[in-house]
């Protein structure tokens, strides 16, 4: 039986029901790593706490926090609707991601955190949560969602410019100047979603079981 919640990877109007849901895939995705790892601690909450970061795990509390789109500030909204190309678009694209692919992207920020204690913001962590987000969502079969996920990522990169200076790698760039691009949405956007095509169209990318496994014996080896 799949058991995710059917309005899931759209944009929720009800608070409740979006806790609801996001603490329903939290305990799939923890089920689905005690499956691998039966004995690694993972006790992660699902809050609603909308801020200009959107979406993330924060270590402190050991919770996943969502933001709610009628809390969103008005250049937040201007954002997704510009990303998106009409405000219905922008709305469609929050949903997608934001009530959608991120959670398990976060939780695996979660695994980060569980496996090897807290790290800092870098690109290698964030295309690992990428990693762990798409391979999770395929295990789960929601090949479609995933396919529109893409779509919208290659047009958002398509129309956002290539903030890296020549001459230096996008890692490199992410890395030194980690403050400046996470406060910005239209740098930090532009990284996201590279990186979700990139692991999206990556032939090589192992299955959400090897993944996270071969993950967990590199902490503890």
């Amino acid at each position: 039986m799949n058991s995710i919640p059917n309005p899931w990877f759209t944009t929720y109007s009800d608070q409740a029901a979006l806790v609801k849901d996001g603490t329903q895939i939290t305990t799939q995705f923890i089920s689905d790593i005690h499956q691998i790892k039966a004995d690694l601690p993972f006790d992660v909450q699902v809050i609603i706490n909308t801020t200009p970061s959107l979406v993330f795990f924060d270590p402190a509390t050991k919770t996943v926090n969502l933001p709610f789109w009628d809390q969103l500030g008005s250049d937040s909204i201007g954002f997704f609707s510009q990303m998106g190309g009409s405000d219905a678009a922008g709305k469609t694209l929050f949903g997608l991601f934001f009530n959608g692919f991120y959670l398990p992207h976060e939780l695996g920020h979660g695994l980060q955190f569980f496996a090897k204690g807290d790290e800092k913001g870098s690109y290698k962590n964030e295309y690992f949560a990428n990693q762990v987000g798409l391979t999770w969502w395929r295990m789960h079969q929601e090949i479609d969602q995933l396919e529109k996920c893409y779509a919208f990522a290659q047009h958002i990169v398509g129309i956002l410019p290539d903030p890296v200076p020549k001459g230096m790698s996008i890692e490199q760039y992410f890395n030194e100047n980690y403050d400046k691009v996470s406060s910005d949405p239209y740098i930090y956007g532009y990284m996201q979603f590279n990186q979700f095509i990139q692991i999206y169209e990556d032939k090589t990318l192992p299955d959400f079981v090897t993944l996270v496994r071969d993950y967990i014996n590199s902490c503890t080896s």
